[in-house]
């Protein structure tokens, strides 16, 4: 005899309610055939271990209000993003942070320098990963060792004074280190990604989305305006557990111009081609010129005149146009890794040195 659909429905309810968190709890926890798991603290107590003090967070929530204003209009300073392609040694790290420091204040009357701080490196396919990851560059891979470090690098540097920058490749990373950070870029391969425009959009600093790798600007457009919405996803609390994230969404966002394949985008039709864009789907307009990358065809000097033109077009009317990247070093060029490196000198892109970087922002 059939039961009624009430009832029937009320039993399969039941027993569902019955069954499901038996079998949670009973599910043995299997190990993927490939991988293994290492340990790691949880961000709280990284955080912990490592604090920001009540003025360095208060420092920091400074910065990046100074970086909002820019990118608002309301400050009429260029925000420059410098620094390595990829921090690989910490003390070398430090002493460029050291004249970064004495350059920014010297030029605070028409820039706001932010240093990148980039400890984390997307691959096209393989290769080294960062100094979070794989500090020693062994290959095998030190998570523990690498949050240690790479935080403690970033509480160094900010305490110098310096506003910080970095790419969001992995958004559990940032639980570990976006306190700290004043900017953030979402890259040319992760612009696309809901994950990461969901982690833009809960992020507590302004965020420059680089243009698509075939140059496009439609794409970054798109992660915009979604970073500026409301989001719910999957993610780890900063005690260790799996958690429902909600996001307010994040306005402060803007378009970073870095070129594509075979293509530049730093002169002055492509920028208001770029602006036109934004108009079009109703976005903020403010555009950040990276000097490098696509922009500078993978050599390091061209940002000299990449910088100096973008410049021009600035001081010649162009209000759209509100920061530079740069990437610099204590030595030009870059190198191999090896066991005997060359101090301060880049090992992922060629960087310009020390000395083309300080006549260049002197210059400007």
């Amino acid at each position: 005899m059939n039961m009624p659909l009430s009832t029937a429905s009320a039993e399969r309810a039941d027993l569902l309610s019955q069954r499901e968190p038996a079998s949670l709890q009973e599910a043995p926890a299997a190990m993927p055939d490939h991988s293994h798991e290492i340990a790691l603290p949880t961000p709280a107590a990284l955080r912990r271990q490592l604090p920001a003090d009540e003025f360095l967070s208060n420092q920091i929530a400074a910065h990046r209000d100074e970086v909002r204003n820019i990118l608002r209009g309301h400050d009429p300073r260029i925000l420059m993003v410098v620094g390595p392609c990829s921090v690989h040694d910490e003390v070398a790290a430090l002493e460029y942070g050291e004249k970064l420091k004495a350059l920014s204040d010297s030029v605070a009357d028409r820039f706001l320098i932010v240093m990148r701080a980039y400890l984390e490196k997307p691959r096209t396919t393989i290769g080294w990963k960062g100094l979070l990851y794989d500090p020693e560059r062994t290959g095998n891979g030190d998570l523990n060792a690498g949050l240690v470090r790479s935080r403690r690098l970033l509480l160094n540097l900010a305490v110098m004074g310096l506003p910080l920058a970095t790419e969001a490749l992995s958004p559990l990373a940032m639980d570990y280190m976006g306190d700290l950070i004043s900017w953030t870029a979402i890259g040319a391969r992760t612009t696309e990604s809901q994950v990461h425009r969901e982690l833009a959009s809960g992020l507590s600093m302004p965020v420059g989305f680089k243009n698509a790798t075939n140059g496009s600007v439609v794409v970054a457009g798109d992660a915009m305006r979604s970073a500026a919405h409301p989001h719910h996803y999957m993610g780890i609390s900063a005690t260790g557990g799996p958690v429902m994230i909600t996001t307010r969404g994040n306005r402060d966002t803007h378009l970073v111009l870095r070129g594509g394949r075979g293509i530049t985008n730093y002169d002055a039709d492509s920028i208001a081609s770029a602006v036109k864009s934004l108009v079009d789907a109703g976005l903020p307009t403010a555009v950040m010129v990276d000097c490098s990358h696509d922009n500078a065809c993978k050599q390091a000097e061209r940002q000299l005149d990449i910088a100096r033109e973008v410049i021009a077009q600035k001081r010649a009317g162009n209000q759209h146009i509100r920061g530079l990247m740069l990437e610099s070093f204590l030595e030009p060029g870059r190198q191999d890794d090896s066991k005997e490196l060359l101090y301060g000198c880049s090992i992922t892109d060629p960087c310009l040195g020390w000395s083309q970087t300080e006549g260049l922002i002197r210059s400007l």
